[in-house]
């Protein structure tokens, strides 16, 4: 892929305190405080230079988050890239340091090589959307973890400890269910595509929010990209007369874990994607995955029916 021409791509190591800035066409980086005057100043920077700019950043577990709504607030593009892809462009530039400022440098390439990268900042409601639904699944996998721990205590003091924790994660996770149902509904545009995903028979509420949350682009897709976005499209190995064995990996995890579950209740509730499933296991392929298979059917209904803004109709019986 070649370099846009007449674009400055650049690149910022977001840190908890620093903001290093680099860009692909100059050996030189600035560095800016992680604060709201230093977020003020990078914005001027950018905002005042001749050339157009934009802007790559990687997902730092929200340190990015008041820098990427203040550009996007002043109209510079911003995409936030994925960190697996960025270290995969260092390895293959035979980089191997690893500090604030080639990480910056590394971004600010790896935009310009790939200026398609990425996802730019979503809306508002959208975006708290995803902040309930993150603080959920992370409720939900601390209450699996203290579930088994306390299956394994011998003592009646932690076990007494681990019921009472047991009972706030229960309580927390409900009030999140609340205050995402009400997210959704008081945004037309989210509540309408809920319904939407609703009528899919094997999708509920966990996993109609968190496609709402994790994947905004759903519904503006193809197929094969919505399957890839997942991480639910068979990536082949093959070699010469080699054919190797197909496997899935990479895209958003949030959504590809709560797909396979979802799959799995489709079979009892979806009559299409159990004799799916059916087709696929008399073919002699293996349980798990067919049920790979049904989920990434499962994401294919879900990005069709909001492409067409119509709910999903069962086949006709043959």
């Amino acid at each position: 892929m070649t370099i846009t021409q007449n674009i400055s791509f650049v690149g910022i190591d977001v840190g908890k305190h620093d903001l290093v800035l680099a860009r692909h066409d100059a050996p030189n980086v600035q560095s800016y405080s992680n604060t709201a005057p230093g977020i003020a100043a990078l914005t001027a920077e950018l905002g005042g230079g001749k050339a157009p700019v934009q802007v790559a950043l990687e997902a730092t577990g929200g340190y990015e988050w008041p820098l990427w709504e203040a550009l996007h607030a002043a109209g510079i593009p911003v995409r936030q890239v994925p960190p697996a892809q960025v270290r995969a462009f260092a390895r293959s530039r035979g980089q191997r340091a690893k500090t604030d400022r080639t990480d910056a440098q590394t971004i600010a390439g790896f935009a310009a090589f790939r200026p398609e990268a990425g996802r730019r900042l979503g809306p508002k409601s959208v975006r708290e959307l995803k902040l309930l639904v993150t603080a959920r699944r992370q409720r939900v996998t601390d209450r699996k973890r203290v579930q088994t721990r306390s299956q394994r205590t011998g003592c009646e003091t932690l076990a007494q400890l681990d019921q009472a924790l047991l009972d706030l994660l229960k309580a927390q996770i409900a009030d999140l269910d609340r205050q995402i149902t009400n997210q959704i509904a008081a945004c037309p545009q989210l509540s309408r595509a809920a319904r939407l995903l609703r009528s899919i028979p094997g999708i509920g509420p966990v996993m109609t929010a968190t496609l709402l949350a994790e994947m905004p682009e759903l519904g503006t897709l193809c197929g094969k990209a919505a399957a890839a976005l997942t991480g639910l499209a068979p990536i082949a190995r093959d070699s010469g007369t080699f054919k190797g064995q197909r496997f899935i990996g990479g895209g958003r995890k949030p959504v590809r874990d709560v797909a396979f579950m979802a799959a799995s209740v489709a079979l009892k509730h979806n009559p299409d994607l159990a004799v799916f499933f059916q087709r696929l296991r008399g073919r002699g392929m293996p349980h798990k995955k067919a049920i790979c298979a049904t989920a990434r059917k499962l994401i294919l209904l879900a990005n069709t029916v909001l492409k067409r803004d119509t709910p999903w109709q069962p086949n006709p019986p043959s």
